[in-house]
């Protein structure tokens, strides 16, 4: 008996791609992001481009004459002023200009500020849309492998350039003394900053699972390029050289006008995106360049309790956080004996300063409130993780066990009350130890630990309105950054923009701001303990009524 066979199917290959289909619908994800973000970016391009254009007119009201502006640049033109502004171009001679100081007093914090919005909104429109699953979704479709990238790309590197086309027309015009062409390199040279980090968060966006980590990896670079430009105005220039803000310093805008340094941003945002570009086409979707190792078959007691577990979810975020700002403080505690040796010699300071130690005290109460806003922007985005868990569902199967809402919310939240202590206290102990060191002074351990812990109020209370915002409104969560900003823009740069009194005291990091050398605002670190308590009850109480919600 014959059994009849089929004639074999000649073997189905998949068809492959057309070249050039890594892009396609990239035009239709540029679409997408912008209308997702269509109150987003306005707001970061206006506010960046608004504070700058508003503050113009403040410089020729502070400094009217020649003289007044002189007396400026003498006072720019030490150690602990270049850590924090820069180099300080176009302060020798007899005229200080508008636009020298413009550039000086600027360009630093207006380039920090596209660069974490550059890192922001990159990690947000890759590695985020990742981790939740829409990319994977969106990819079944006809989308190209790097369509996601290159949108996220062309937004996020277009609203650079439409920050800096804005500022560079906008300049001259709130200032006369500012020329145009000066002015679109200032413009150029802010973007370029925002661009290399557009380009550092495609990259970190790829190295990781997770956007937080992503977010935190972005970050530390932009970190890392701050400490480098300092270091290196202050002595080692070379090592200025290594930083992206040094590049666009080195402009010297309103000076010399230079051009070329921007070429050198140009060339590293292309090798990082051309690294991110490699790195998509080597990974599954959702997976990173580093796999985290594989967990325990069996839950450890860290996990047995809500806190244990917001612990073990936040764990290396504070640890990455905690190591940053014990490498921030013990590098600026390390230009201590720079500021002293610089007034010595400097009798005008003397003379307006009273000597080294008040000097010392005031560069040092600037640094721990550069340390007491990035732990608030910790504590912030710590206690936004709990909405992250409410809005991805995760929360749902924890609150389905004996643990109550005001439980999990409590331990998410003594997650970022404690990892703010930490983080003051890790960056305190660095700048306390190597002022120490380098000053022969063992007392300022204990003057920097004691103003650490006395900013811990004003953070907490930046914490407790994102808890009564969780509670009642958790949509607008996010104006917890609104706060931190206010906190940065009066606490660090209130002395170029000369605010009114009533602007700076109402910030909730004002009662410690002269401390180490200052006195501290009890009434104010009181008035702010009991609002923080209240914001907390208050916020717990909400998110015990309220439904939970998904995405």
């Amino acid at each position: 008996m014959s059994v009849a066979t089929a004639e074999p199917r000649p073997r189905q290959h998949a068809a492959r791609r057309p070249a050039g289909s890594t892009l396609t619908g990239t035009g239709t994800m540029i679409r997408f992001i912008l209308r997702r973000d269509r109150v987003r970016l306005p707001i970061w391009i206006g506010a960046i481009v608004l504070s700058v254009v508003g503050s113009l007119p403040t410089f020729t009201e502070t400094y009217p004459t020649a003289a007044d502006r002189q007396a400026r640049a003498d006072l720019l033109d030490n150690p602990a002023t270049v850590a924090l502004t820069g180099p300080g171009y176009g302060t020798d001679g007899d005229d200080y200009t508008f636009g020298a100081m413009t550039a000086n007093e600027l360009l630093l914090w207006v380039a920090i500020a596209m660069a974490l919005m550059s890192i922001l909104l990159m990690v947000r429109h890759t590695r985020a849309e990742e981790e939740t699953g829409r990319t994977e979704l969106l990819r079944a479709g006809v989308l190209g492998r790097h369509a996601g990238t290159t949108a996220a790309f062309t937004v996020v590197a277009g609203a650079n350039l439409l920050i800096g086309l804005l500022l560079g027309l906008l300049m001259p015009g709130a200032l006369d003394e500012l020329s145009m062409s000066s002015s679109l390199l200032f413009g150029a040279a802010v973007a370029s900053v925002g661009l290399v980090f557009t380009g550092v968060g495609a990259l970190a966006a790829q190295v990781t699972e997770h956007a937080r980590a992503a977010t935190g990896i972005g970050a530390a670079a932009l970190g890392v390029a701050f400490a480098l430009r300092a270091i290196g105005d202050v002595g080692a220039e070379a090592l200025s050289w290594l930083s992206p803000i040094g590049w666009a310093q080195r402009t010297k805008v309103y000076v010399d006008d230079r051009w070329w340094p921007l070429l050198i941003s140009a060339a590293l945002t292309a090798l990082l995106m051309a690294a991110a570009y490699a790195t998509t086409s080597r990974r599954d979707v959702g997976a990173g360049l580093v796999q985290p190792r594989p967990g325990s078959p069996r839950a450890g007691k860290d996990l047995a309790s809500p806190l244990g577990l917001a612990v073990r979810l936040q764990r290396g975020g504070l640890l990455g956080w905690g190591v940053g700002l014990l490498v921030f403080g013990i590098a600026y505690g390390s230009l201590a004996p720079s500021i002293e040796e610089f007034v010595s010699d400097n009798s005008t300071l003397q003379d307006f300063l009273g000597d080294a130690g008040s000097l010392i005290d005031g560069f040092m109460a600037m640094v721990m409130m550069m340390m007491a806003l990035l732990a608030a922007a910790y504590g912030l985005s710590s206690m936004l993780r709990l909405r992250g868990e409410e809005t991805s569902g995760r929360a749902e199967p924890v609150l389905a066990t004996a643990v109550s809402r005001t439980r999990l919310a409590a331990s998410h939240l003594t997650v970022a009350l404690g990892g703010s202590l930490v983080l003051m206290l890790a960056g305190g102990l660095g700048l306390g130890v190597m002022a120490a060191i380098t000053l022969e002074d063992g007392g300022m351990v204990g003057k920097m630990l004691g103003a650490a812990v006395a900013h811990l109020v004003g953070i907490w209370l930046v914490v407790a309105i994102v808890v009564a915002l969780f509670g009642w409104a958790p949509q607008l969560v996010a104006l917890g950054w609104v706060v931190l900003t206010y906190g940065v823009v009066v606490g660090v740069l209130g002395g170029f923009f000369q605010f009114p009194d009533w602007v700076t005291k109402i910030s909730p990091f004002h009662a410690a701001s002269s401390l180490p050398g200052g006195d501290l605002g009890t009434v104010a670190v009181v008035i702010m303990g009991v609002l923080a308590v209240a914001l907390i009850w208050i916020g717990l109480l909400g998110f015990r009524r309220r439904d939970l919600t998904t995405t």
